[in-house]
């Protein structure tokens, strides 16, 4: 018998603590022999990145001793910070961003000098001794320098391999260590409009030759480029409107409508490699969900998994390893059995340290799709209110928290997130919204964002919104937007440019997008040349759009959250937007954390974010039993 509540003011097991606790990232596998090895962001820890380190017998222990955070930042996102190498491990340190060895059992040593280089996307050079790497020069002037480069396994100064290009990213050997295959990609195009793939023998010093334009331009492209165990390259392209595997030169090895590329935000990525031979294993995403199957010449076996998020795919024969995750489950470590003869087995080989919790409480999503403006279709997940002791009066509807994921190109995850979760089981329902721009849809939906920012990412997350009101599954006079980063720039634009929502949430949020055109790092500074225009060709776009010149249209309360050492959106673009509505009397709350950048990782700040927003919108919507 469930007891009656409003909705928003139901009592619920998740805390704001536990949703941090549960806020442990796990990624960045790789194979060495019989063990595994993956990176895990621990909430718990001040948001330290630990290595764990499975053996075959299944034990499992920290590698990197406490004082360590093995974290990349270049292009200030990071990614793909360490590798390994017969037990030996290689890794940036966040603290000053040089290399690091550790052998087994031995405390870590610098491996690179102090110096004003970042490194990340490691690859061991066996028959060289070395390590290939993307490098970031910080000067004390201009840009930052990429290149990719070389580190001897015995310590000591980087050397340059490869220069020109504004990024690098998957510098890859062949078998035989006689080719080198990378990306590049230049101003003003991000890695998911326009890569370029390059081939060049190694000579025996190890330097590479005259290079060869294998895939890719200003409209194509390019992720992954990988060797065969025979020595052949593979990459994936979007050429079609979707990113599929091809078999270089040209040869697709699966045309589908699906995805199975990622916008590099970071380094490390993977979703394809070979369990054997003529087999690969591949994870790919449709409609919103990844899935994952075995591709031998024509024939494509899928694999039933309970998951719907997929990741970090690593391989080696005869099994995958990757990490998954699905509504219900926090995201683990898994493995695939690929024996010749026998059905491949999947099993949950590692599940991280959290909290336990009744799946009674947890509201699944529902994939939707709505009419948004000039007769296009967005996407979204909507999780009803849900908990298992409590229900609404008869008739009541619940607020809705509109969601704008981050990036702009990113997606919504249907994986377990606690910090969702928080919500449904409070009483409010959440609309979790892949908007125009987003991935995992196509090309053509990736790029219908191009030159809309602030225009059809505002309009989808507004159709959503009222496409739910429409339906009885959200009350009109109770809906709230929140987003964070290029999510918080979304929620903002929203704020000032509909009048749908009540309230609203920024967490590190752009508010005006001049000062992020001139202020942001290199890897974004020309990002906003195709979302919105160049600048300072199309000012009039830039001021137009930007949140913060338009506070006159803004009526409602609005929080804002944010890391007082974020490089990515400076705390100033928070503290204008702050004064500006406290100078009109609008109810404005501010909290800021010291210690965080750009995206909270520690359990405190989680914690306490979570609980400030729980109390601004009980005041906003007068929450009350």
């Amino acid at each position: 018998m469930h007891r009656l509540a409003r909705h928003g003011t139901w009592p619920s097991p998740i805390t704001p603590a536990l949703a941090a606790s549960g806020a442990v990232r796990i990624g960045g596998v790789k194979l060495d022999g019989g063990d595994i090895y993956w990176t895990e962001g621990r909430p718990a820890e001040q948001g330290r990145n630990a290595i764990v380190r499975r053996r075959a017998d299944g034990s499992t222990e920290d590698l990197t001793p406490p004082g360590f955070n093995v974290r990349s930042r270049v292009h200030e996102y990071g990614g793909g910070a360490f590798t390994v190498h017969e037990g030996v491990l290689y890794f940036v340190n966040d603290a000053d961003q040089r290399l690091w060895r550790q052998e087994p059992g031995a405390a870590p040593v610098a491996l690179t000098p102090p110096g004003p280089f970042r490194y990340a996307d490691l690859e061991i050079d066996r028959a060289r001794g070395r390590l290939l790497c993307v490098r970031e020069e910080h000067a004390d002037a201009g840009e930052p320098i990429n290149t990719l480069a070389a580190v001897p396994l015995s310590g000591g100064a980087s050397e340059v391999l490869v220069s020109g290009a504004d990024f690098y990213a998957f510098p890859r050997l062949d078998p035989a260590g006689e080719r080198l295959a990378y990306l590049s990609w230049n101003h003003p195009r991000m890695p998911w409009q326009g890569t370029e793939l390059w081939l060049a023998p190694l000579d025996p010093q190890g330097r590479p030759l005259a290079r060869v334009k294998i895939a890719g331009g200003r409209d194509e492209s390019i992720f992954q480029p990988a060797f065969s165990p025979d020595g052949v390259l593979h990459f994936v392209s979007d050429r079609t409107g979707w990113w599929n595997l091809y078999r270089a030169p040209d040869q697709a090895v699966w045309p589908v409508a699906a995805e199975l590329g990622l916008p590099q935000w970071v380094f490390g990525l993977a979703t394809y490699g070979w369990v054997d031979r003529e087999v690969i294993a591949c994870a790919f995403q449709q409609a919103g969900t990844w899935r994952l199957a075995l591709l031998q010449g024509q024939e494509r076996t899928p694999i039933d998994l309970p998951l719907t998020e997929l990741g970090s795919l690593q391989t080696a024969p005869g099994r995958a390893v990757f990490v998954g995750g699905s509504p219900t489950a926090p995201a683990a470590l898994w493995g695939l059995s690929v024996e010749p003869g026998s059905p491949a087995t999947p099993s949950r080989l590692y599940q991280p340290a959290g909290p336990t919790l009744d799946e009674a409480y947890l509201s699944r999503p529902e994939p939707v799709a709505f009419p948004t403006a000039g007769g296009a279709t967005a996407h979204g997940l909507y999780y009803p209110p849900h908990n298992p002791e409590w229900a609404a009066p008869e008739g009541e509807r619940p607020p809705l928290i509109v969601v704008s994921h981050g990036g702009p190109t990113a997606a919504a995850s249907s994986g377990l997130n606690l910090g969702l979760q928080f919500w449904t089981s409070r009483g409010f329902a959440v609309l979790d919204v892949n908007y125009r721009g987003s991935s995992g849809y196509g090309r053509a939906y990736r790029d219908a964002l191009d030159g809309a920012w602030g225009v059809a990412d505002v309009e989808d997350c507004a159709a959503g919104a009222r496409w739910l009101v429409q339906h009885g599954r959200a009350d009109g006079k109770r809906l709230a937007i929140r987003g964070g980063s290029a999510g918080g720039y979304t929620t903002l634009a929203a704020l000032t440019n509909t009048s749908v929502f009540q309230a609203g949430a920024s967490y590190y949020g752009v508010s005006d997008l001049e000062a992020l055109a001139r202020d942001t790092h290199k890897f974004e500074s020309r990002y906003l040349d195709s979302l919105i225009g160049p600048y300072p060709a199309r000012r009039d776009l830039y001021q137009e759009r930007s949140p913060i010149n338009h506070v006159d249209r803004l009526s409602c309360p609005v929080i804002f959250f944010q890391g007082l050492e974020d490089k990515v959106v400076p705390p100033d673009q928070a503290r204008r937007m702050v004064a500006a509505l406290e100078s009109k009397g609008l109810p404005v709350e501010y909290v800021t954390f010291p210690q965080e950048q750009h995206g909270f990782r520690r359990a405190e700040t989680i914690a306490r974010a979570l609980e400030a927003e729980l109390g601004f919108y009980a005041q906003v919507f007068a929450l009350h039993r």
